[in-house]
């Protein structure tokens, strides 16, 4: 029998795989009548020094989302196949905040990202968010990849 999935959680990264990461969440959870969650980390690092006021960042952040994907969210709410659909938007070092403050707390069997496509020279020295997850997470990962 076919894995069935109960909670979806969908890793946005505003490049240019968002959009497809967020199709592809919306079919599978409607596909599985699973509860559908998007989150996005806005890096804090180059921040850090600075005194930004993160909250107000990712308010901003969430805002811009929202916007960019105004046509799908839309699309996953009006869906009857999907319980719930929720998006969360917080600051921090990417890979420890997507997984201790967004992923961890949803327990998700089922988490969905984009391949950022990194130069190999890149990849060496900041490593793949989607190669962390798939090291790291108790539960499927799906990786769409870019055009």
């Amino acid at each position: 029998m076919a894995q069935r999935y109960t909670r979806i959680f969908a890793a946005l990264d505003g490049a240019s795989t968002q959009e497809a990461v967020a199709q592809r969440a919306i079919a599978l959870a409607a596909d599985n009548h699973a509860d559908l969650m998007f989150g996005h980390v806005i890096d804090s690092v180059p921040y850090e020094a600075s005194g930004v006021d993160f909250e107000a960042l990712c308010v901003e952040g969430k805002k811009r989302i929202e916007a960019d994907l105004a046509d799908l969210l839309a699309e996953a709410q009006a869906n009857e196949s999907i319980p719930s659909v929720d998006l969360t938007v917080r600051a921090g070092r990417i890979t420890d905040t997507l997984a201790k403050q967004l992923i961890e707390p949803a327990d998700p069997d089922l988490v969905i990202c984009g391949e950022r496509g990194l130069s190999n020279i890149k990849y060496v020295f900041v490593g793949s968010v989607s190669t962390f997850l798939i090291r790291n997470m108790r539960c499927d990962v799906l990786v769409v990849k870019q055009d």
